[in-house]
């Protein structure tokens, strides 16, 4: 990357942070707020996005098209609420914007420095899209419970839809995207970072083999990473 394009690439993660920062769409206790939640993604869409009818696409699909917005991240583990993938995919976001600088300053010390190149647009379109896939993947059913007095309480519980498809994690999720960006397919790294989000959990016997090269495009690494942390350390 040339100077100009790191540059670039700080002054735009400093201003995807202040948008977070204004909004607070999740609190300092891991709560999110919807309506806070939604704008972020809204503004942060609006500036980052170049290509402003795929912005508008994004967008479209992200509010309206599906159920981005209310899905849970998971059936039992992390952001398992209405509205948690949605927070989930911000909060990935969030850390990826956080890890960036001394992650990619680090990355320019090694001798792969100059085989990728590194936008904003990047990070947010890879963190924002890594779990499309869950989208419209969750239905609701009810389980009977008692509460601390004893009574039994109807408690919403997910479910993986019965009639799910799905050809790999990261990989559905890929294709979700490059439906609403298609521009997207001449970014090959921004697509790996995607679909290899999950590392070595989501791969057959096959991909494995040769899954170390992927471990060369930085945006792979960082995408794990930030994916990791919103669930194991913030809850989302």
């Amino acid at each position: 990357m040339t100077e100009d394009e790191k540059k670039q690439l700080f002054n735009d993660i400093e201003q995807l942070l202040s948008i977070y920062d204004n909004l607070k769409p999740i609190n300092d206790e891991g709560k999110p707020d919807a309506q806070a939640v939604k704008q972020c993604l809204d503004q942060m869409t609006d500036f980052i996005v170049a290509d402003k009818s795929e912005a508008s696409a994004l967008k479209e699909w992200m509010f309206s098209k599906s159920d981005f917005l209310k899905s849970p991240a998971s059936t039992h583990f992390h952001g398992n609420f209405e509205g948690g993938l949605a927070a989930h995919s911000l909060k990935v976001l969030h850390q990826s914007l956080l890890l960036a600088r001394p992650f990619m300053e680090n990355f320019w010390q090694c001798r792969l420095k100059d085989a990728y190149t590194v936008s904003a647009e990047d990070i947010f379109i890879s963190a924002i899209s890594h779990d499309f896939c869950k989208a419209d993947t969750y239905r609701i059913e009810y389980r009977n419970q008692k509460d601390i007095f004893g009574n039994w309480k109807k408690i919403p519980n997910y479910k993986t839809r019965s009639d799910s498809r799905n050809l790999g994690h990261g990989n559905e999720s890929v294709l979700r995207l490059l439906e609403i960006m298609p521009s997207i397919i001449k970014k090959r790294h921004v697509i790996e970072a995607v679909s290899r989000h999950m590392g070595f959990s989501d791969l057959s016997e096959s991909e494995g083999y040769n899954y170390s090269n992927f471990l060369q495009n930085p945006l792979v690494i960082l995408i794990q990473i930030a994916d990791e942390t919103a669930a194991q350390w913030h809850d989302l």
